[in-house]
């Protein structure tokens, strides 16, 4: 995962850039908070972020609460690493914005099970919003179904949104995922079984006309020919 580092410390930032490189990680490494606020809020910016509290210009606290400011649909997770211990300063930078608070010095393994927390939290970041993006393509296409639909009471066409008329089935094919299976019913069987008779009454075509799996034919519907 690309991850970004800022620390003004040239032995921490080295420390941490080699740590998380051994464990197969894109590091983007900074020495400043305002390089790191560059980094976190410009075009394609790491998901996940280890901030140093003290540094110049901007500090770690000062980057969180900036980030936070900012709506985004793809919110960074922060890790945010200082020296600074006591109840007070952890729930200072958990209110700015940070994610998770890791004291110097730390031990390389804290580190790497904090990093796969905020890992597994981007993870079920994204499949929540797939999910709910999904979610909303499929109430775009109820809502399409929902409410008056202008059709002809003649010929049963609809009207749609710009103002054009097309047959009821093209209308559920575009805006549905339905599909059609063509057959015929009884009634227009019987209209089109007369359409085709011979003027002596035998039946011309019938079979063509008649679905092989209806079951509705019967030597009572067709008239004989004797």
């Amino acid at each position: 995962m690309k991850i970004l580092i800022a620390d003004d410390e040239c032995v921490s930032l080295s420390m941490l850039e080699g740590l998380l490189t051994d464990w197969g990680h894109e590091v983007v490494a900074v020495s400043d908070g305002m390089a790191a606020w560059q980094a976190l809020h410009g075009a394609d910016a790491p998901p996940l972020a280890i901030l140093d509290w003290d540094m110049p210009e901007l500090d770690g606290v000062e980057v969180c609460g900036r980030l936070r400011a900012v709506p985004s649909s793809k919110p960074p997770y922060i890790l945010l690493v200082t020296a600074k211990g006591g109840k007070q300063n952890i729930v200072s930078g958990l209110q700015a914005g940070a994610n998770d608070y890791l004291t110097k010095p730390f031990d390389p393994d804290e580190l790497r099970a904090r990093v796969n927390v905020g890992i597994s939290m981007l993870e079920l970041q994204h499949n929540l919003a797939e999910r709910v993006r999904d979610l909303e393509l499929a109430l775009a296409h109820v809502r399409q179904l929902k409410g008056l639909l202008p059709i002809c009471c003649y010929c049963k066409k609809i009207r749609d949104d710009h103002d054009y008329w097309q047959q009821l089935e093209g209308y559920f094919l575009s805006h549905s995922d339905l599909k059609f299976s063509h057959g015929i019913c009884p009634d227009c069987l019987a209209r089109e079984m007369k359409s085709v008779s011979s003027p002596n009454g035998a039946p011309t075509g019938v079979s063509a006309l008649a679905p092989a799996d209806s079951g509705r034919t019967s030597q009572s519907q067709a008239p004989s020919a004797a």
